[in-house]
């Protein structure tokens, strides 16, 4: 059996390491950042700025230490993600205690292509085939990859009434949702451990999403913290000099009831400036 990740202390207070924070109400403790791994495995219909080419084995390796040096402990991939579950199954391979990782299900991309499916039959073959790619017995987190009809895929499919029942085998830690929507996100509040919401400088609609969550002791998880890298694009700057990367941390960690944000690329100098970002952001807080 996978050895479970051994938890940081609460509370660290040294200014030199990412904090981490509590997910929801569970025992788990995620960094403030998460690594997103888009780029690990999938170049096709991504809505990334500027082109990029898929990182090697060596490459990918490289950057998985220096996050983990740099006090990330948090992994976010998704079988819509190509070869990335695959990949960090094998690059990962005996270093699974120090990793939380987390998953997706619903979303499925083949030959270019998404498509959805949130039946409780699919979702259950999805986490079985995400254990097998990532050589692990458990997932820390599971999130159901919405497709924009969050109500209908909660109230209609039962997708997350399977998750429950393969958390309560010991097949995961923690569910949840990635949500697109308001209403939605409201209601997956309610009946999960954690949440994922978009949250960025240009997009702040989903406050009340946060909020609401909080309240009901729902962990938050941002994604598009960068708007998918549209708001750092080459490192820009704002008139006052202030970076752009450091700004959109601190607006996002002003917020109350972030745990963590993802946060994905491939270049090891960008991952450091983004958790230098991060701890100064939280500086008040560390």
């Amino acid at each position: 059996m996978s050895k479970r990740p051994t938890q940081s202390p609460a509370g660290s207070k040294s200014s030199q390491t990412l904090p981490k924070r509590k997910l929801g109400s569970t025992d788990i403790e995620l960094s403030v950042l998460g690594l997103g791994t888009v780029k690990f495995g999938r170049d096709q219909q991504v809505k990334y700025p500027q082109p990029f080419q898929i990182p090697t084995d060596q490459e990918v390796l490289t950057l998985l230490s220096l996050a983990k040096d740099l006090g990330i402990n948090y992994i976010d991939t998704a079988p819509a993600y190509g070869d990335s579950e695959a990949r960090l199954g094998k690059l990962l391979k005996n270093q699974r205690q120090d990793w939380l990782i987390a998953s997706k299900v619903g979303e499925e991309f083949v030959n270019g292509q998404s498509h959805y499916d949130f039946s409780p039959e699919h979702v259950q073959y999805s986490v079985e085939r995400s254990l097998k790619r990532l050589g692990t017995d458990y997932l820390d987190l599971l999130l159901i990859h919405s497709d924009g009809s969050d109500l209908e895929i909660l109230n209609r499919f039962g997708s997350l009434d399977k998750l429950q029942q393969l958390k309560d085998r010991g097949l995961i830690r923690a569910i949840g949702m990635s949500t697109k929507t308001i209403e939605g996100g409201k209601l997956a509040a309610e009946k999960s451990d954690a949440i994922m919401v978009t949250y960025n400088l240009n997009e702040t609609a989903e406050a009340e999403v946060i909020s609401h969550a909080q309240a009901n002791q729902c962990a938050v998880i941002i994604k598009k913290a960068f708007a998918s890298g549209h708001l750092t694009d080459a490192r820009q700057t704002t008139e006052s000099g202030q970076d752009l990367a450091q700004k959109s941390l601190n607006f996002i960690f002003q917020q109350p009831g972030i745990t963590s944000a993802v946060v994905g690329t491939i270049n090891p100098k960008h991952l450091k400036s983004n958790v230098n970002a991060a701890i100064k952001a939280l500086k008040p807080d560390a």
